[in-house]
């Protein structure tokens, strides 16, 4: 059923605080991953030959979120966490092949009142999630100077209708691309040698879901003897307001229509033996629009050639 733009400033304020919002977020998007997942790589395009491989571990638990007006409201604590493959191989010197593969794991905690009986029971939901796979083609080099484009596919892998009420999506259901002009340079603050790199982009999506502007940047220098890459970074996510679905998604995925975030995050990279390193990234949404409101954690181990 479709739901009129107007209408998605209703509440359910005169619920009690243990359901409130609950209709909503529910259904809302875990939006973290997908967003800042592939300008979150501290390299430039690969060369022809070479890559870049990462196993990682990503993972969210949150208790409030960010209401369709950008209030802060509670939810019955809900969590996920992601297993995934990342790659990057240089097949010409201007153009390399990107993919991500995830493993999601959606849960939701018991519920009880004081009184000791259960009010919302817990569950939890695990599958493939949505693959992307895409390219970055360098338009132009100088110097200190990168220029490039990137276009990534969001195959529609995951599971839409997942748990018992389908709300324990591991995917929206929905292609999309997302095309992006990526400009990166090198810089020296003093004696220290830093990077910068920013990004401009619109995602597509498909399915009734509205078109989104997405943005970022990130920069970072190297420490303690060049073994400790230092990163931070911000992502922007506006909705162009152009779909049909109404915020909650009529198809109940937890995949929500209209999201909105500025999200600020920082990565630590420690090179631990010739071509491998581990690294650890911490994010938070300052503001948003139906999306949950707590930190994101992740963790990984990669391999550069």
């Amino acid at each position: 059923m479709e739901i009129k733009k107007k209408n998605q400033m209703f509440y359910y304020r005169s619920e009690p605080a243990f359901t409130l919002k609950f209709k909503y977020i529910k259904k809302s998007v875990f939006l973290f991953l997908f967003f800042g997942m592939f300008i979150g790589q501290a390299q430039w395009v690969q060369k022809k030959g070479t890559g870049y491989y990462k196993a990682g571990f990503w993972w969210l638990k949150a208790d409030t979120h960010y209401t369709n007006v950008g209030l802060i409201d509670p939810n019955a604590t809900r969590g996920l966490f992601i297993s995934s493959f990342f790659g990057r191989y240089g097949v010409h010197d201007r153009v390399t092949l990107i993919a991500y593969v995830p493993h999601t794991q959606v849960y939701q905690n018991t519920q009880v009142f004081s009184s000791g009986r259960t009010s919302i029971s817990g569950e939890q939901f695990s599958s493939l999630g949505d693959i992307n796979f895409g390219t970055e083609i360098q338009l132009r080099k100088s110097a200190n100077w990168v220029l490039s484009t990137s276009l990534i596919l969001g195959l529609p892998t995951g599971n839409a209708k997942g748990g018992s009420d389908e709300s324990y999506q591991t995917g929206d259901g929905e292609f999309n691309q997302i095309l992006r002009v990526h400009v990166g340079r090198s810089y020296r603050l003093g004696k220290k040698q830093f990077y910068a790199k920013a990004n401009i982009g619109v995602n597509q999506r498909s399915k009734g879901f509205s078109d989104e502007f997405r943005a970022g940047a990130e920069t970072g220098t190297k420490i303690f003897n060049q073994k400790l890459l230092v990163l931070g970074r911000v992502n922007i996510i506006e909705s162009l307001q152009n779909g049909t679905l109404d915020a909650t998604n009529s198809n109940g995925s937890i995949f929500a229509n209209n999201v909105e975030v500025i999200n600020l995050g920082g990565e630590l990279i420690y090179k631990l033996y010739k071509n491998w390193s581990i690294s650890l990234t911490a994010s938070f949404p300052v503001s948003g629009r139906l999306i949950y409101r707590a930190p994101a954690l992740s963790s990984g181990i990669s391999l550069q050639l």
